[in-house]
């Protein structure tokens, strides 16, 4: 995540690099008639499995948050912010295919940051991204959603794409531990953003997703089960965020969640704001609504994206309107 201000530090972009990992995924239809699809970049079989082992647990281990330049009000990610239009489409929701995992967690909102112990569909769901970045390593945050292709991740468009190119050596490693895969590590295929952020780094539509390719011929959500999403649904709704910080005080080796009721940001964008301390590495991660901590399972409606530095423990996340619906839709249908 970013914290807009002028200097690099405050944002919430999780230590790794992004590596395009597995193998193609199979098409199963087109982007829905009228939807613009979003900008893409595709990885090829051999840059798959070179990322694959290009991320060893060490690198893992060593990779940074990468940060971003912050955006202050006057500060040069202003320019970058378009006013989003009020009106929006249709509440849509897509259902959690999360195994049902019981969690130990008792309610809990609101929270401030910590770690998650419960357990729950999140412990298999979400995970670090790692790429590379101009010649670095770094990571950040991103969580596994129901799809038609059951390929699908969701993260930050910073994420994927930043200052003009697409990162490389993406991969995603669901219930990531102390450079441990668990789950396997999945390189992408593709990696997709909104037109808004590919064309103008535009921070209301800072929004990423991967499609993923398979592991041992199973497909990620076959392993590690879905999240729901929620689309248009409005504001100050009870959140709860997650991701895996890695800038101090975290050290990107746990999972790390924050809850509360949501605000609208009332500065440069039409963000979500929520009352949290991640720090570098949770970008990406996901913010769900209608969130059951007995399950750990809920409706995706936004990611971790950016704070300011002047509002200490309060980071933003995107609204999921029209424009995530359009990003989703295309990658499912990849």
């Amino acid at each position: 995540m970013r914290r807009p201000h002028r200097s690099t530090s405050g944002i919430l972009l999780a230590a790794g690099t992004l590596v395009a990992l597995g193998t193609p995924a199979t098409a199963s239809g087109a982007a829905p008639a009228g939807a613009e699809r979003a900008p893409e970049t595709a990885h090829t079989s051999a840059a798959q499995r070179d990322a694959t082992a290009f991320w060893t647990p060490e690198r893992m281990r060593s990779a940074t948050p990468l940060d971003l330049p912050d955006a202050a009000p006057d500060g040069p990610a202003a320019s970058a912010v378009r006013p989003a239009a009020e009106s929006r489409g249709a509440v849509s929701t897509v259902a959690p295919t999360a195994p049902a995992v019981p969690s130990t967690r008792v309610a809990s909102i609101p929270q401030a940051g910590g770690p998650w112990t419960g357990g729950g569909a999140v412990t298999h769901t979400i995970g670090r991204v790692f790429f590379t970045f101009q010649n670095r390593t770094a990571s950040c945050s991103g969580d596994a959603v129901t799809s038609k292709n059951g390929s699908v991740v969701l993260t930050a468009g910073h994420c994927v794409k930043y200052q003009g190119s697409w990162h490389t050596n993406w991969v995603f490693v669901p219930g990531y531990h102390d450079g441990q895969s668990p789950y396997g590590t999945w390189a992408a295929a593709k990696t997709l953003s909104t037109p808004q952020w590919t064309a103008s780094e535009d921070m209301n539509n800072d929004i990423g997703a991967a499609v993923v390719g398979p592991v041992d011929g199973k497909r990620l959500t076959d392993v590690v089960g879905g999240q729901g999403l929620e689309f248009n649904d409005g504001y100050n709704k009870d959140m709860y965020a997650f991701g895996f910080p890695a800038a101090s005080p975290y050290d990107g080796s746990k999972l790390i969640y924050c809850s509360g009721t949501s605000t609208k940001d009332f500065l440069l964008t039409q963000d979500h704001g929520l009352g949290c301390n991640m720090t570098g590495g949770s970008s990406g991660g996901p913010w769900f609504t209608s969130f059951d901590e007995s399950t750990g399972a809920g409706l995706q409606a936004s990611v971790n994206s950016f704070g300011y530095t002047f509002l200490p423990n309060t980071m933003f996340g995107p609204y999921f309107g029209d424009e995530a619906k359009n990003l989703y839709d295309t990658a499912q249908n990849t």
